[in-house]
């Protein structure tokens, strides 16, 4: 025992030069078996006494043996024991096997570090023999200082010359010269680095450059030995590195595949581990079905019941009185809502407060035909007795109506689910984001006797001109608001508009069957000029006209009466014009009659003075048309819906469906791949016709018949107006991206004009250069938005 409480140190004792050799053999042999089993002394490894100048004594010394008690106290000098002299020899001949093991062991080492070693190493150890028992631990000399402290042992001392800067990123030595620091806090300065040529040299003349690599940590070149190779062999082909390890070993059975009859634990099972059977589960499941009718009572239930019945009992005359609602198989019904009591208003003497002025009185008579927006619905009267109230006239309507809710109600319990308001409005952007935009009323053009249907601007956005039921066709200046001149014709003006083209100066105006081509004689009188001279001879014409196209229409020069007020060329028609549009080049225009049939829509050309019928049959009663601005297209609006038709192929290109009762209008995107659509059934649509032949959107913004629509031509905004005497103005955003959406965003509602014969707005239009907006109205006037 005293043996192993003693401080041992081993070291390799000296074997002679054939041993040696034969151990040198026998390493080379091994080598290629296995090149990574260089089995390391664990004796050897002295890191943990770096620098400790130790002495250590030999077996052989007899000066050091000593006498101690259980604590570790020196009593004295000893001699050893039988009993003790067995035990040694046995301790030493484990440490002899032990040294042998670590003989051959490290004879797979290389033969240079054994030359390298130290005297001091060299000294063997006296081996004890039964002979000499005696207990005593080894002294080596002291080590050379001259001399390395750990030559030639396996330590951790080699990464003295390592960088021991740390797991940092490398990088940041980029700029230096060094690459770390040693254990001495000294700079690892950097290898010299060689360009491409000095590696290209290097890899023709150096015959071991295929087994070098670079450290990373100390940018050092490292020689990669025939182990290495081997081991990295190895790894690359997926094979276990080390090859003494056998894959197919037999399996060694650790642990007991017999499932022991009696439990380590005698801890009760969990609940979880019980199993019931299928019977006594449906019988579990009956007894709780049982129970949640009302079949199964609890033994306080039955008490209860045995209560009741000893007490009096009581009948009731009808069965139904107790089950009528078990009957209509209402279970938990909901009370019907009960009416709010009257209150002062309904007196029939009402404080003073409560009767209506005359602001109040028109504003209750404003919503006649919405009664449901009225604050009350009825209007309270004053009374000197109760004796002079008559009958409510509505009293047996509204007691029908109430009944009839009563009975139409689903009286049940729902699960409501509450959805915020605000999370179903989409995000739009806010309107200070998209200006400009008209926003205020800044002149009303007063002058016309009845209500103005149609409203158009001048090219260049300097005069306007309008057309009323008075008969008669005003022209105004924008600015002022003056008007400069005015036309009168024999019958109602149902439409204006002005030549798009900026090079002449042309108002067609539709007035009963005839169209009117004016010169209005504003503006430029080069422009006036030139305009007279195209209009005043008819261009000579070899085509010879159907007898179709003649009862349609004629072609004349305008009286001498009607050529002072203007009027240069008549086209007249066979039936009333309703609507008149020009192409985007001012040569082409079209009319609509109604009352057509398959003559409703007709297209002239200003230049050769002629008139075209472009369907030999109706598709419907046609509303109104309009020319596409780029392409050689032609939309027809009948009642329900829109028609595009290819004008040089002659062809129908497609069939817009808007699923609405009455078209009132439509208005085309500048570009030519959107178009809006007005409806009297107080929507708006808006069509992409690249997308489908269905809205993309409907808008329901107006709360009356919707009359008119226009896209501007420059800013990305569009308008209607409706007989609900507003105007709005919303923003309409087209990209150039197909894959993005139109952005639609409605901005604002401008409610100016006056209702008159249940019309509001009739037309708007408009500035061709300036977000500025102009209405025509029931009430005679036309206003401008700025």
């Amino acid at each position: 025992m005293a043996k192993k409480s003693a401080i041992k140190r081993k070291v390799k004792a000296p074997e002679s030069i054939n041993e040696q050799a034969s151990v040198s053999e026998q390493s080379e042999n091994e080598e290629d078996e296995d090149l990574l089993q260089a089995v390391k002394d664990p004796g050897e490894d002295t890191t943990d006494d770096e620098g400790i100048d130790q002495e250590y004594q030999s077996d052989t010394s007899d000066d050091l043996l000593f006498e101690s008690d259980e604590e570790g106290n020196y009593l004295g000098r000893k001699e050893a024991s039988s009993g003790e002299d067995e035990q040694g020899e046995e301790d030493d001949n484990d440490d002899e096997e032990e040294e042998d093991e670590d003989e051959e062991e490290s004879g797979s080492s290389d033969d240079d570090a054994k030359d390298d070693q130290p005297s001091g190493s060299k000294a063997t150890l006296s081996k004890t023999t039964g002979d000499s028992s005696n207990i005593a631990v080894a002294i080596p000399p002291r080590r050379d200082p001259s001399k390395p402290e750990y030559e030639n042992s396996d330590t951790s001392d080699e990464e003295d010359i390592r960088n021991t800067v740390g797991n940092i990123p490398m990088h940041w030595y980029d700029e230096y010269k060094h690459i770390g620091y040693d254990w001495d806090a000294k700079k690892i300065i950097k290898p010299p680095k060689g360009d491409q040529i000095d590696d290209f040299l290097r890899k023709i003349e150096d015959p071991d450059f295929w087994r070098t690599v670079k450290d990373p940590q100390t940018g050092q070149e490292v020689l990669l030995t025939d182990e290495d190779i081997a081991l990295i062999k190895r790894v690359n082909s997926a094979r276990i590195p080390n090859p003494e390890h056998n894959e197919y070993e037999p399996w060694i059975e650790w642990f007991s595949s017999q499932v022991e009859k009696m439990p380590i634990k005698n801890v009760p099972d969990h609940k979880r581990s019980f199993l019931p059977s299928v019977s006594e589960k449906k019988k579990v499941s009956r007894m709780v079905h049982a129970l949640k009718m009302g079949w199964m009572k609890t033994t306080e239930e039955v008490e209860r019941d045995k209560q009741q019945k000893r007490g009096p009992k009581f009948y009731m005359l009808w069965e139904t009185d107790t089950g009528r609602e078990h009957i209509r198989r209402i279970h938990d019904p909901v009370s019907a809502p009960k009416r709010d009591l009257p209150g002062h208003a309904e007196s029939y003497n009402p404080p003073p407060e409560y009767l209506f002025d005359a602001k109040e009185m028109k504003e209750w008579l404003k919503y006649k035909d919405e009664p449901h927006k009225r604050k009350l619905h009825f209007m309270p009267q004053k009374f000197k007795s109760l004796r002079e109230v008559p009958a409510y006239s509505r009293f047996l309507r509204e007691r029908f109506l109430r009944c009839l809710d009563l009975y139409l109600c689903p009286r049940a319990k729902r699960v409501k689910l509450n959805i915020d308001a605000e999370y179903l409005i989409p995000k739009l952007p806010s309107p200070r984001d998209l200006q400009p935009f008209p926003t205020v009323e800044s002149l009303v053009y007063r002058g016309h006797t009845d209500l103005v249907r149609s409203v158009s601007v001048e090219p260049k956005g300097e005069y306007i001109v309008s057309g009323s039921d008075d008969k008669t066709v005003k022209i105004w200046e924008i600015a002022t608001g003056r008007c400069i001149r005015t036309i009168e014709t024999n019958d109602v003006v149902r439409c204006v508009a002005w030549c798009p083209n900026a090079k002449l100066s042309i108002i067609a105006v539709a007035t009963g069957t005839r169209l009117l081509l004016i010169n209005p004689k504003v503006g430029d009188k080069l422009l006036v000029k030139k305009t007279d001279d195209l209009l005043a001879e008819a261009p000579s014409s070899d085509v010879i006209e159907s007898e179709r196209i003649k009862t349609a229409v004629q072609w004349s020069n305008a009286e001498p009466e009607e050529q002072e007020k203007g009027v240069r060329v008549v086209i007249t028609h066979f039936k009333p014009i309703r609507q008149v549009t020009w192409h985007g080049r001012g040569d082409y225009l079209a009319t609509v009659m109604p009352e057509g049939a398959n003559r409703s829509a007709l297209i002239h050309q200003l230049s050769k003075r002629r008139s075209q019928i472009p369907f030999s049959k109706s598709k419907g009663l046609i509303q109104c048309v309009l020319f596409h601005p780029v392409k050689p297209c032609f939309f027809v609006a009948t009642q329900h819906n829109i028609r595009i038709y290819d004008l040089v192929k002659q062809e129908l290109i497609k069939k817009l469906l808007t699923n609405s009762k009455w078209i009132s209008g439509m208005s085309i995107h500048p570009k030519g791949d959107n178009l809006l659509v007005s409806t009297y059934d107080k929507k708006m649509l808006w069509f992409d016709l690249d997308l489908s032949t269905k809205p993309y959107q409907t808008m329901r913004l107006h709360r009356n018949a919707v009359r008119s629509i226009a896209f501007h031509l420059r800013y990305p905004l569009f308008a209607s107006g409706s007989d609900d005497q507003a105007v709005i103005v919303s923003h309409g955003m087209v990209y150039n991206d197909l894959l993005q959406n139109p952005l639609i965003v409605p901005l604002k509602k401008l409610q100016t004009h006056e209702k008159r014969d249940e019309f509001g707005v009739l037309d708007v239009n408009w500035h061709p250069v300036q977000p500025w907006i102009f209405s025509t109205g029931a009430d005679c006037t036309i206003r401008l938005y700025t």
